[in-house]
């Protein structure tokens, strides 16, 4: 950001660091204060970095500032866009730069990450745990609309809607139900459906026939890391490639 700054020449960023993560939880217990959000909520951006370390357990992290974030804030669409750059060696055979161009849009607000669910019995054999997937009509319509609507802006206006509806057959179909509904709202839209399994497969062997992407929470966070890892064979490039933007409102 400093460097986009010097090079513009005429902006500039008024930054502020906080210190939450994984050593202000080894501190004080929780990941971030009370408060953290309305303090948040005076900036026009926010950029979140890594939080996780070895010794505190991934659901505290996540559940604890990210998750808080984006729930806190309704950041219900996650972008995540994924290119191969210039000079650049990518891992697949035979792929063109303009060959692998994708957004993937994930669903950031319910799904998988709604957090609905509990274990009972803890620790005797009859022990059970449940984690309940939540997906509303007013959550899917948006995503799918805010997915249509990004395909649309692009040159090649097509689009993928990624399910799971074979198996997951209550929300998953709900969500192909909806997905064909808010098609019709864009008709110059080329659109298909592809289920999760069958689109990692597509994403290895025929990258070019995918542009935007339209997944559920927990679809999409795992196809983007296969995404990340397809465009580029540096770790912390990847990564960075693989974060995305969360949008709202």
């Amino acid at each position: 950001m400093e460097a986009l700054a010097k090079r513009s020449g005429d902006i500039s960023f008024n930054v502020k660091t906080f210190d939450w993560g994984s050593d202000y939880y080894k501190k004080h217990g929780v990941m971030m204060p009370a408060d953290g959000l309305a303090e948040l909520k005076t900036f026009d951006a926010i950029y979140f970095g890594a939080v996780g370390a070895p010794d505190v357990p991934d659901h505290i992290t996540l559940w604890g500032l990210r998750l808080k974030i984006c729930q806190g804030f309704d950041q219900y669409a996650n972008v995540r866009p994924t290119r191969i750059l210039p000079g650049i060696d990518a891992p697949l055979k035979r792929c063109k730069p303009q060959d692998l161009n994708w957004v993937i849009v994930r669903e950031n607000s319910e799904g998988e990450y709604s957090g609905v669910g509990g274990r009972v019995h803890q620790g005797h054999p009859i022990e059970a745990a449940t984690d309940v997937s939540i997906m509303t009509r007013a959550g899917v319509e948006r995503i799918m609309r805010f997915a249509f609507k990004l395909a649309q802006s692009r040159p090649r206006k097509l689009l993928t809607v990624i399910t799971k509806s074979n198996a997951q057959r209550h929300a998953m179909v709900m969500w192909d139900e909806i997905s064909l509904q808010i098609s019709l709202e864009f008709p110059d839209v080329r659109w298909d459906k592809e289920l999760v399994d069958a689109a990692t497969a597509r994403m290895v062997n025929r990258p070019a026939t995918l542009d935007t992407i339209v997944a559920t929470n927990l679809h999409a966070d795992i196809l983007s890391d296969l995404a990340a890892a397809l465009a580029t064979p540096a770790a912390g490039l990847a990564l960075a490639i693989k974060l995305g933007v969360d949008a709202y409102g």
